[in-house]
Formats: C-alpha cells, structure tokens, sequence
C-alpha cells in the first residue's frame, strides 16, 4: 500500500467555542487537518466531538472562533455552501433513506454534482439521460471499492448496521469530498467490521 504525502493545510479550525444558552459545548478548540492526513478527535460521551463536527459543516453556528477551508475564513458557513466546497460528512446515528436502495442512496450523494434541471431529470430527456449514466458509474465505482455488490439494490433497512454504515461512508465519498468528516465511523460494529470501515478509511 502507497501512502501519500502529508501536505498542506487545508483546514483550520481556530478558537472555537459553542454555548447553548448557559451551557458550554465546546471552549477555546483549536486544530488543523493537512491534505492527506487522518485526524481524530477522542473523548467520552458528551465531550462535544459531534458538536465540533457539526461546527465545521455548518450545522451548528459557533460562539466564538473561525474555521478557514483553502485558505478562505469563515464565522458560519451554512451545510449546502460546506458541502459544495467539497466537506463531505457521515453520522453517529445513521441518516439514510431506509426504504430507498443501496445504489440510490449513495447516489444521493451526487445531488450537488447534479447540473441538469430537475424536469429534465424527471422526463429523462437530452442531457440528463448521459449525465445520469456517468452519476451512476462513479456510483457502482464506490459500491465495488466497499465491497456490496451484492447488496446494491437491497433496501437499506433491511441489512446489518455494519452494511449500512458502509452505505453512509459510500453516500460522503459520492460527494468526492476534499475533507470528509466521520463521526463515530466504527461505533456498535463487532471486530471484523471495524477492520474492515478501517481498510476503507485508509
């Protein structure tokens, strides 16, 4: 296995504090991530390690501080603008379309890659039809590196929550991400589950 060498910054996460009302989430964090790095945040139950992710995505609004992404200093950010510079995000408590298949929930991921208009989509017609097909070959690329062919076109509710946690990490690498935020990437997986979310990680 080649590794790739560690690079510049690209994100920096500079005194961030987040307070609900009297109580303090997060005081005074600092961290950066260069390209190509693996970074962690560790603490127990309640310490504020999705609190601070939920900061660099744009769900959450810091108190205090500033998060620079490329070179480029944010207060906020809101999700849809982090998403597009290319941050890309899983979830601690999965959120994926459960009745919707494997292959389309990972293609949900594309949603910002998408330039067709919506009843071009919908009717299927002109471009739409040959950018739809190059969605999907991107798509069957990520199911084939994770390993579930086999489950592509299953609902996602029907398989094991080691299955769907790949599906979650498949959905973010759809976005083709620059930064790709795990949160609790291996959390309620037996061993052979978490070597394996580890070989796709790395």
């Amino acid at each position: 296995m080649t590794t790739k060498k560690i690079g510049d910054v690209i994100l920096d996460v500079r005194n961030i504090s987040l307070r609900f009302g009297g109580v303090k989430a997060l005081t005074d964090i600092s961290f950066d991530v260069r390209e190509h790095e693996i970074r962690s945040i560790i603490g127990p139950n309640g310490a504020g390690k999705s609190s601070m992710l939920n900061c660099i995505n744009g769900v959450y609004t810091p108190s205090e501080g500033s998060i620079t992404f490329r070179g480029k200093t944010f207060d906020h950010m809101n999700s849809r603008q982090v998403a597009e510079m290319g941050v890309a995000r899983t979830f601690q408590n999965l959120a994926l379309f459960k009745g919707m298949s494997v292959l389309d929930n990972i293609m949900s991921g594309r949603n910002l890659k998408i330039k067709s208009n919506l009843l071009m989509q919908a009717l299927r017609v002109g471009p739409a039809v040959a950018e739809e097909i190059r969605h999907r070959e991107v798509v069957e690329r990520i199911i084939d590196f994770l390993e579930i062919q086999a489950w592509r076109k299953a609902p996602v509710g029907q398989l094991p929550y080691g299955l769907q946690k790949r599906v979650d990490l498949g959905r973010a690498l759809a976005m083709e991400p620059q930064v790709l935020l795990l949160d609790e990437p291996m959390a309620g997986m037996n061993v052979e589950e978490k070597q394996d979310m580890c070989r796709f990680i790395l």
